[in-house]
């Protein structure tokens, strides 16, 4: 299976200005993210993990944990936004995307954001991040499952001109789509 001819994959970080609050820094997840991925999950109220995981995870199974950090660049892409801390960095948002091995211009993205940080405008940032480095890759569509009482997320899809619709399979979920065609706000990376 071929993947069509694609930009490199960034590979660099970013530091994100946060407004009254330092910085953070996006970068690629690494191999070596599993503690701290745990952390975050961990540090995620039952909410925001339903409304992640679609289901109400008390913890993550070492199993979900693997495929949540076995991240190979290509079809499975994943960053982290994490801000320094006497402690040592603390992620406060994970975004990714998943590439279709049988349609490599399709890929599914979610992410989720701490819940002390939601509401700032991060989840903007990042969705403008994932179809940009979606748009680099070659994906021609970028989708998601939300659940249809996520309100804020589904507002922010609407934002992105993506294409909301109902799911195929469950009433309790929307689906959300974007593609090329569709108007993306430019986004100020320098606002949180």
């Amino acid at each position: 299976m071929t993947v069509a001819a694609t930009r490199p994959a960034s590979a660099a970080a970013a530091v994100w200005p946060l407004a009254g609050h330092g910085h953070a820094c996006l970068r690629p997840l690494r191999s070596g993210d599993g503690p701290a991925e745990q952390r975050f999950f961990n540090g995620l109220s039952l909410d925001s993990r339903h409304q992640r995981f679609h289901i109400g995870l008390r913890e993550l199974s070492p199993m979900l944990l693997a495929l949540l950090t076995n991240v190979d660049g290509t079809w499975h892409r994943a960053w982290v936004l994490e801000q320094p801390t006497s402690a040592g960095p603390r992620i406060l948002a994970d975004a990714r995307y998943v590439r279709d091995p049988a349609e490599p211009a399709r890929a599914e993205f979610a992410l989720a954001v701490a819940d002390d940080w939601q509401g700032r405008g991060l989840g903007r940032r990042l969705i403008a991040h994932l179809i940009d480095e979606a748009r680099g890759q070659g994906v021609n569509e970028l989708f998601g499952e939300v659940l249809a009482e996520n309100r804020r997320m589904l507002a922010l899809a609407r934002e992105f001109g993506m294409r909301v619709r109902a799911h195929p399979e469950s009433g309790a979920l929307v689906r959300v789509s974007w593609h090329p065609t569709l108007a993306v706000p430019i986004q100020d990376s320098r606002r949180s």
